[in-house]
């Protein structure tokens, strides 16, 4: 074998060598765990992040070795094409090849944010723009965006369903509203189309309006189709509804949590319904399905009267006499521990 063949071979030699352990320590990295502390770590990737920007930040957060491998490695497949924006959880155990997997899947970190029932359209909004990870782009409940989604009305109050909502870190409270907005619509159509046609209703916006004074009336499901058909037989008899929520809803900011005599009898107050016969202009609240149930399916009976017992539940009666017997008894002697709402243990039980 002449000598320049013999160093052929062994440079040759030496390239695969250098090769084999240049894939061998290539593979160990590739597949070996980050530098994640327990239990894990964020990454957000913004829209328009390059890769790059993306891998340096993990290496300059001690994350990642070898950013730069990473980045040809995600040239090469095509990966950094494919990035998908959004807030990832890096956790214990995660590799670089799993890096790639994640950040072109949409295996995104989750919110949630809970809309609870009875809660008013501006109580909604705060709850939604306080959630972590939420971008704010209303300017409030009377915000043009807000009430394209329910023209031709010129209130967005009550046309959201009090859900719990899934969203990703960057979604706008638009988009959250948007979605309850949705939900609600299909939940009203759904509940309007099982209706009895002799309810007084003239549409189905006049049935979420009676579906949010019953949602403000209890919190006890169980009363909620009663309450409604105290209601509806009301509106049949051209009985003003009296009913406390609404006139507070109309008296907004300058409800101290005092409603007086004055207020009820306030005829300038669009909302007070112990002086205007019929339904309030528009909802009082957001009211949940049950609600809405109650509202288009209202037990049928003879109570025109209800009064608070002072446990969250209600006395009902079909005489203004025996009302007013109800009243003495409940609200003229209130007990010790007397409150408007259920306790939780009555709420649980009656759910």
């Amino acid at each position: 074998m002449s000598g320049a063949l013999r160093s052929l071979l062994l440079l040759l030699s030496s390239l695969l060598l250098c090769l084999g352990v240049s894939t061998f320590y290539f593979a160990r990295w590739y597949t070996t765990p980050m530098r994640i502390p327990s239990p894990s770590v964020e990454l957000e990737v913004r829209e328009g992040d390059g890769f790059g920007s993306v891998s340096s930040s993990l290496a300059t957060r001690d994350v990642l070795k070898y950013p730069r491998v990473l980045n040809l490695i995600a040239r090469a497949t095509g990966a950094d094409a494919r990035m998908h924006a959004g807030e990832f959880e890096l956790r214990v155990g995660t590799t670089p090849r799993d890096l790639l997997a994640l950040l072109h899947s949409q295996n995104t970190v989750r919110y949630f944010v809970t809309l609870p029932e009875g809660i008013r359209l501006d109580e909604a909004l705060k709850t939604v723009q306080s959630s972590d990870g939420v971008a704010p782009v209303l300017s409030g409940v009377h915000d043009a965006a807000l009430l394209s989604l329910v023209t031709p009305h010129t209130s967005a109050e009550g046309f959201f369903l009090p859900e719990t909502y899934q969203y990703e870190r960057g979604d706008t409270d638009l988009e959250i509203l948007t979605a309850a907005n949705a939900l609600m619509r299909d939940a009203l159509t759904t509940a309007w189309s099982t209706r009895d046609p002799s309810l007084p209703y003239l549409d189905p916006y006049e049935a979420l309006v009676m579906a949010s004074i019953i949602e403000k009336e209890t919190g006890v499901a169980s009363e909620r189709a009663r309450i409604g058909g105290v209601f509806v037989r009301r509106l049949e008899l051209g009985m003003r509804l009296q009913t406390d929520p609404t006139v507070i809803y109309g008296l907004g900011p300058d409800f101290d949590g005092n409603l007086t005599r004055a207020h009820l009898r306030d005829e300038r107050n669009r909302y007070n319904s112990y002086r205007l016969k019929g339904l309030p202009p528009t909802p009082i609240a957001l009211p949940g399905r049950d609600a809405l149930a109650a509202a288009l399916h209202p037990e049928a009976g003879e109570a025109l009267y209800f009064v608070a017992r002072g446990d969250g539940s209600h006395e009902f009666s079909s005489t203004l006499e025996a009302h007013n017997e109800a009243v003495a008894r409940f609200q003229y002697k209130r007990r010790p521990d007397y409150r408007s709402s259920p306790a939780p243990s009555l709420l649980q039980e009656r759910r």
